[in-house]
């Protein structure tokens, strides 16, 4: 194979990614709090030993990662004054299964009869310095929550539900459960954070956007290909060619 058929292929590869991208995009936009990804590629330069000169460098696609679309999804009512949305960046913290802080934007919020905040897949909401927070059962029935996230009850506050920010928003990665691990985030002040209550986030994916990149890569998957081709005919012309006697 040669070089030719590599930058092919790497530009097909890059494509696939794209399309794997775009078609999760649209399988979670009605996930709430799902962020929309996009891929993230990189230039590869290879020296070769052509006698050409302007083909001595050779330019590959590489695969560099992911960044997530970090604008506000639409809010949704629900009708819980527990559910909250994050209007603006960070995350709501919530002790994962393996005991371990992750973080989440969908705001679903119910209370246990063991008087603990959690999500609605169970997962304890963490509050300031990554404490839970614990509702006396008389005040169960008449929580409410705060702009600044502050757990009101009927006698007084009973604690601030974190949000936090992560200056990379590399360093968040998506778990598949509706989770993202993170490390070096930071806790917003009382000041800083704003959550709005009675409902939660929507997904930020546009199907008309996603719809559209998906036609894109349709065309350019169907442009590399008749390449391909092409150069494979030329291939066996050549090669018709010098097999013949006296060529």
């Amino acid at each position: 194979m040669d070089i030719s058929s590599y930058v092919l292929l790497s530009h097909e590869q890059a494509l696939r990614r794209r399309m794997d991208v775009v078609s999760n995009n649209l399988a979670n936009m009605t996930t709430v709090g799902f962020k929309r990804e996009q891929p993230l590629f990189h230039e590869y330069m290879q020296e070769t030993d052509s006698i050409v000169r302007s083909a001595q460098t050779t330019s590959f696609v590489l695969d560099y990662g992911t960044v997530h679309d970090t604008s506000n999804g639409v809010f949704q009512p629900t009708g819980n004054p527990l559910d909250v949305m994050i209007d603006g960046p960070g995350f709501l913290a919530v002790e994962a299964p393996n005991g371990e802080t992750a973080y989440t934007r969908a705001g679903f919020i119910k209370v246990l009869e063991s008087g603990e905040l959690v999500t609605s897949g169970g997962q304890k909401i963490l509050g300031e310095g990554g404490q839970t927070i614990a509702v006396p059962p008389d005040q169960a029935a008449n929580l409410s929550i705060t702009e600044d996230g502050t757990v009101m009850g009927k006698d007084g506050p009973l604690g601030r539900i974190a949000v936090t920010v992560f200056d990379n928003e590399g360093s968040v990665d998506p778990r598949g459960d509706g989770l993202f691990n993170g490390a070096g985030g930071r806790e917003l002040a009382a000041n800083e954070t704003k959550l709005v209550s009675g409902g939660v986030e929507g997904s930020n994916v546009n199907p008309i956007s996603e719809t559209t990149d998906m036609i894109e890569i349709l065309r350019a998957y169907q442009a590399s290909k008749a390449m391909s081709d092409q150069m494979s005919d030329m291939r066996k012309r050549a090669i018709e060619r010098l097999g013949r006697p006296g060529a």
